[in-house]
């Protein structure tokens, strides 16, 4: 299980900070990323580490402006979000990933249910 909080409504430039809490699992063990999907479009991966927190992805479009981290012995994963744009605007959720095809095409088994991030002036 999964649960996201940390999103919101900010102007462009502005900056939220997300946080997930994994339960059921030993979180240690697995690859963790950021998912989001805005309306009218398919799911992209926007960041995503691996077990230990020294490998990770970050999607070219948020690159530079979003940071992922993890904190393995509070099962915790987070996304600092910086530098917002409208583009950012989505439903962000935080996925296990099971497998890996290249960067960015990850598969995933669990999410949570996400936390909506709104950007606009």
């Amino acid at each position: 299980q999964f649960v996201e909080s940390g999103g919101g409504m900010v102007q462009p430039g502005g900056s939220l900070r997300l946080s997930c809490v994994a339960s059921g699992f030993t979180f240690s063990n697995y690859d963790i990323g950021w998912v989001r999907q805005a309306p009218g479009k398919g799911p992209e991966w926007v960041a995503a580490e691996n077990t230990g927190g020294g490998s990770t992805y970050y999607a070219d479009s948020v690159k530079v402006r979003f940071t992922i981290s993890r904190d393995n012995a509070k099962n915790t994963l987070n996304l600092q979000l910086n530098s917002l744009k409208p583009e950012d605007t989505a439903l962000y959720y935080c996925a296990r990933v099971i497998r890996k095809r290249g960067p960015g095409l990850y598969e995933y088994d669990y999410r949570g249910q996400g936390t909506q991030v709104t950007v606009s002036s």
